[in-house]
């Protein structure tokens, strides 16, 4: 028996043994990987999105186009535009005009501000350029919006050294509506808003004044399509999140917040139209103990941007 268990416990010949899976298992994976290298992260996405912008971004991108020029009618919205800060090319004024107190604060504001053009014209003319409108004597002439490319609102973010966060409109069409979202973006920290080029909202005088001037400095992007638009949001590593009554997450819940991210608000009546529902990442729910069945689109997008710049804070 000795000897054979000497044979048995011998150095020489082959030996029956795990190859080291045993040890090997039991050592473990090591610590697990940051976020930036997970496989399939959204901060992996973002990581290498900023890398492809790096290596590849042009040196200025051309606009999404300009609107049409507007006129402001009337005595009592052309002197809450001026106050606005709406901008203006052209005040013009009808000749032999009863000048009441109106009239006296238009021409004040007008040449307080500098670089509007003031130009008498007979009733006729004004009859003529507001297609029969009740002008009252006063017209103000804004000038076309310049828009930005929806890109460039990531880039812009990117750039400061921050995370995307901006809003896009989808079926909104009330211009105060969009003009309430331009000044939540500003004042939660906000990277701009993004709308369709058709049917939807554009930034008008009506636009400007509900944006308390917050316009100036807060871009507004137009997007030929809005699902494509979001689509190359997502490849650039930025998670799409609508807002939905039926959605499957709460805003609470919301980790996306704290990262790049596209909050997709809809229209008060039909919510996110099918595509672009489908589009999204996920979808999210504002809780109401109120019972309210929906919100308009700016305080919707106003409640979700309090939230993202709370958790960024």
């Amino acid at each position: 028996m000795a000897g054979n268990n000497r044979r048995m416990s011998g150095k020489k010949g082959a030996q029956v043994g795990s190859g080291g899976q045993r040890r090997r298992g039991l050592e473990g994976k090591g610590p697990t990987p940051p976020a930036e290298m997970r496989k399939g992260h959204a901060k992996q996405r973002a990581a290498q999105g900023k890398v492809r912008r790096a290596q590849g971004r042009p040196q200025q991108r051309r606009g999404s186009g300009r609107s049409s020029s507007e006129l402001v009618v009337g005595r009592n919205p052309v002197v809450e535009a001026l106050r606005e800060g709406v901008p203006a090319t052209t005040l013009y004024v009808q000749q032999f005009i009863d000048n009441d107190e109106r009239v006296r604060e238009a021409l004040q504001l007008a040449a307080e501000r500098g670089g509007i053009n003031l130009m008498e014209a007979p009733r006729p003319e004004l009859d003529r350029m507001t297609n029969g409108l009740n002008h009252q004597g006063l017209v103000l002439q804004v000038p076309p919006y310049e828009y930005a490319h929806p890109e460039d609102l990531a880039d812009a973010a990117y750039d400061e050294g921050e995370d995307p966060l901006i809003v896009a409109l989808d079926g909104v069409t009330d211009p105060r509506n969009l003009g309430a979202v331009v000044r939540s973006v500003s004042a939660f920290g906000g990277h701009g808003v993004v709308v369709p080029e058709r049917r939807a909202a554009g930034m008008t005088a009506g636009a400007w004044k509900t944006s308390a001037g917050t316009a100036a400095r807060t871009p507004v992007a137009r997007a030929t399509n809005l699902t494509r638009a979001l689509e190359t949001y997502q490849k650039a590593g930025i998670t799409v999140v609508g807002l939905a009554a039926d959605g499957e997450a709460e805003l609470g819940d919301l980790d996306a917040l704290e990262g790049p991210v596209v909050i997709v608000v809809g229209s008060e009546g039909k919510g996110l139209s099918r595509l672009v529902g489908e589009t999204c990442d996920l979808r999210v729910r504002i809780p109401m103990p109120g019972g309210a069945e929906s919100l308009n689109a700016g305080v919707a997008a106003g409640i979700v941007l309090y939230e993202a710049a709370r958790r960024r804070a």
